[in-house]
């Protein structure tokens, strides 16, 4: 956006209207030079004091002014340029910032060029290249100390005439990215504006300083953005991979809060807890640039420290990330006041001095980055250089992978690609490990590439660590996330000849109709990731859907084509729109929602007839999802965001504080997501009597607990020694103590291929993502057990010796009946972060198939 004359005029009576409305004394105000150095600043180009209408630090910014006062210094300052990467999902705007000399702002293609050399390990000329330092704030919402400093960063680059600020700008293209979830700061800022007294308050019970459920730390959806850098759910995360890669980074900062009552982190972690795919040089530099953070925090008096918390070990994270492709990533953790003014063991913690810490350390990055641009220019070249000498020394050589859903497939595609991994078309068809990979629909992986590390960490499976402690996940193995037919490529199982036409993008193709003028109606094989949402849009047509339990023959251009148990079957007769109506309806539905369908000539099929008491009539779901205090509003949030944004189903969703008095008739389907439950909130007798009357509750994880301590279902824990420490020295408690969590692993589990629940499934074998340790005893019925964990389990990740025998054999999936309705109860997250597709069917078929589940095959 360009300013004029007139919007800058307009900008300052706004200024100085609400300047003379806030003429109050506030306790928080502090001079410029609390937060920057003293020097000479242009004064053509406004304070954000001035423009603002208040100093930074009195008041939360909120991120329409964030976004505003940015464009203006890219309008007045020619240090600066600035463009939109991406729309949150509350469509506001994600901008970048590339802040350096002007005579770089003239030669920025050619910047580009040189880095991007540097990163498929190629030489330059490194003595008149910039480094570039990608400076990102406040990922999550309410760690908002990150954005406020941000502003007095850009100013101070925008407006400084110190040395320092010359050399800077002569060494660096710095890329500010003000606010990393706009849509998360938006809604702390406005909490803690609204609740903000004239006359601070500290007492850590008020209301300022405890925000409501969810919080401002997520999204829209209620993710953990700083956990999506490697998975790519949110255009957030799309938008800044694409920035990360258009510029290849040599430094990253990702500038966050923790508990009131610590005091500042600065990388690097634990040492043990680095992820070993990470070269030491890589630590040692953090290491180095960690002593600039060090002077500079000993020049303000502030309490810091390092390598004693955090790690460095998931590279979906805005620290670690940066790790596998060649940059240093840093963490900054500073105490957050979580308000204005709040108390902790620390003394009165100040929301200015909270923001102070953060823009020393951007200042100190920066001022590290300058002694250190040689080293740092020198190391991204070596680790790009040497990743052809990392891939010799693996064992595995390659992956190769396919999936006969070509929509869930080329989801996965288009993932490595925007990470920038090389990936091919396999030439030659190929079995490998009794999977038949054709040329058609099968991709390979070849880890000899400059992206090595960052390949190698998506496919790879884990299950050796040097610790048993974890910030985050230890797997994230992606090809098991999405169920995709995979294989390690070992010594001679892989030649370079196996590479076909290498990719440089893919299309989602649109679905297709075999037979379109079919007479008697058409088949939707449910296999596809996408064909819930069709049969959803078609009930909702008012058309009739039925769907086989049977396997049956179909003639599809001449070639018999086997149909699965879980095929839709849309008949052309019988319905309340004309067959011509439905054909077009079908023709639509297929191109949009990229799923196949298959025009029917007759009701016989050579196996049963379409008419068979096999073939059983679905209905439109009604659907509520239980949320609010209590409940845990990641869960809520993943099944929010597979329904809403995934699948585009819509449903109600329910403050758990409003079920008591909810009239539940509106509804077929209530899933009882991750949380804390109480009988007051929910009313059982209510609850039971719904299900009776063939109600379906869908419970994940702990609202198992719930519902069997209601005695609504009958479920036995199965036991652990993992909690037993009484034994255990007290210097080593805490470790022990969490080396028995599961932060998040992947296991495998049986199913039952002729459930209802399993529909769409072809492999029994299903690798399913766990975190926490309910285990549960399968049902006395085994066939209300159609998902088990399997004796051995472990796919990737770490788990305890007595979690994993807990584990095995335990129930994965648990169906129980209630007069004419059922609960169904999954033991883990079906949806986690947003990624685990394999998983995701089973969800939909809870939601569309339940009523087709026999009352005998239910405990």
């Amino acid at each position: 956006m360009k300013y004029t004359k007139s919007h800058i005029y307009r900008l300052l009576s706004i200024i100085f209207i609400f300047n003379i409305m806030c003429k109050v004394s506030f306790a928080q105000k502090k001079d410029l030079t609390y937060y920057l150095p003293e020097q000479t600043y242009n004064p053509d180009i406004l304070t954000p004091e001035a423009f603002l209408g208040y100093q930074v630090g009195e008041w939360h910014i909120s991120h329409d002014q964030l976004k505003f006062y940015m464009e203006y210094l890219a309008q007045v300052s020619d240090r600066i340029t600035i463009k939109t990467y991406a729309h949150s999902h509350e469509h506001r705007p994600l901008q970048l910032l590339t802040i350096t000399a002007p005579k770089h702002q003239n030669n920025i293609a050619a910047i580009k060029k040189n880095q991007a050399k540097l990163s498929k390990g190629e030489k330059i000329n490194m003595d008149d290249h910039p480094a570039i330092v990608y400076q990102g704030y406040s990922i999550h919402g309410n760690e908002s100390s990150g954005s406020n400093a941000a502003v007095l960063v850009a100013y101070y680059l925008a407006a400084g005439q110190g040395t320092e600020v010359q050399k800077t700008l002569e060494n660096l293209v710095i890329l500010l990215d003000p606010c990393y979830n706009p849509d998360g700061l938006t809604r702390f800022a406005n909490w803690a504006n609204s609740n903000r007294y004239t006359n601070l308050i500290s007492d850590s019970q008020s209301r300022e300083f405890n925000e409501p459920w969810p919080r401002g730390r997520t999204n829209h959806y209620w993710f953990d953005l700083n956990r999506d850098w490697l998975l790519l759910t949110h255009p957030e995360s799309k938008g800044r991979i694409s920035n990360f890669h258009e510029w290849n980074p040599n430094v990253l900062t990702d500038h966050h809060e923790m508990g009131t009552n610590s005091t500042f982190f600065f990388q690097p972690g634990i040492p043990s807890r680095t992820n070993p795919n990470t070269p030491q040089i890589n630590q040692d530099l953090t290491e180095e640039i960690g002593t600039y953070h060090a002077s500079a925090l000993d020049q303000i008096g502030s309490l810091y420290y390092s390598k004693e918390s955090f790690d460095d070990f998931y590279y979906g994270k805005g620290s670690t990330y940066p790790d596998a492709n060649g940059c240093v990533g840093i963490l900054f953790e500073q105490a957050s006041s979580r308000g204005h003014l709040q108390e902790s063991a620390n003394g009165l913690l100040s929301f200015p001095f909270t923001i102070r810490n953060q823009v020393v350390t951007s200042l100190s990055t920066q001022r590290a980055s300058v002694s250190m641009k040689d080293k740092l220019l020198q190391y991204k070249n070596d680790f790009y250089n040497k990743a052809e000498k990392r891939a010799q020394s693996e064992n595995v050589k390659g992956y190769i992978f396919k999936d006969r859903d070509t929509y869930k497939l080329n989801r996965f595609v288009n993932t490595l690609l925007a990470h920038q991994i090389e990936v091919h078309k396999l030439a030659k068809s190929t079995t490998k490990d009794g999977i038949n990979y054709t040329s058609e629909n099968s991709y390979i992986v070849d880890l000899d590439q400059v992206q090595h590390t960052l390949a190698k960490t998506i496919f790879e499976k884990v299950t050796s660590f040097r610790d048993s402690l974890f910030y985050d996940v230890s797997a994230w193995t992606l090809p098991l996330a999405y169920d995709l037919n995979y294989t390690e490529l070992k010594g001679g199982d892989f030649q370079k000849g196996m590479l076909g036409d290498r990719l440089s993008s893919i299309e989602i193709s649109e679905g297709t109709v075999s037979n379109k003028n079919a007479s008697y109606g058409y088949a939707i094989p449910w296999y596809q990731f996408m064909a819930p949402k069709v049969v959803y849009e078609l009930l909702k047509n008012n058309l009739t859907v039925k769907i086989s339990s049977e396997s049956f023959p179909l003639e599809v251009d001449g070639k018999q084509v086997s149909m699965e148990p879980g095929t839709a079957i849309i008949p052309l007769n019988n319905q309340k729109k004309s067959a011509d109506e439905i054909r077009t309806i079908v023709s639509g539905m297929s191109k949009k929602y990229q799923v196949n369908m298959l025009g029917i000539a007759s009701g016989v099929t050579g196996k049963i007839n379409l008419g068979s008491p096999q073939i059983k009539t679905i209905t439109l779901p009604r659907i509520a999802l239980i949320s609010g205090t209590g409940t845990v509003s990641y869960d809520v949030g993943e099944l929010w965001h597979h329904l809403d944004k995934v699948m585009e189903i819509p449903f109600t969703m329910i403050d758990k504080a409003q079920l008591a008095q909810a009239n539940l008739s509106k509804y077929d389907v209530i899933i009882l997501p991750d949380g804390r439950y109480k009988e007051t909130e929910i009313k059982t007798e209510k609850l039971a009597d719904w299900i009776k009357a063939g109600g379906t509750i869908i419970a994940f994880e702990s609202a198992i607990n719930y519902l069997n301590g209601q005695k609504l279902i009958a479920v036995t824990n199965k036991k652990t020694d993992a909690g037993n420490l009484k034994n255990t020295a007290y210097s080593k408690y805490t470790l022990n103590r969490g080396a028995q969590v599961i932060g998040g692993a992947i296991f495998q589990t049986k199913i039952d291929l002729t459930n209802p629940l399993a529909y769409g499934y072809d492999d029994p074998y299903l690798p399913m993502f766990k975190k926490g340790t309910n285990f549960y005893e399968s049902t006395e019925n085994k066939m209300a057990t159609p998902a088990s964990y399997t004796a051995s389990p472990l796919l990737s990740g770490y788990v305890s010796k007595p979690n994993i025998k807990a584990l095995e054999n335990s129930a994965a999936i648990m169906v129980f009946k209630k007069g004419s309705g059922k609960i169904i109860c999954f033991t883990d997250n079906l949806n986690f972060r947003g990624y685990w597709w394999g998983t995701s069917k089973l969800f939909a078929n809870a939601i569309f198939f339940s009523d087709l589940i026999s009352g005998s095959s239910a405990q």
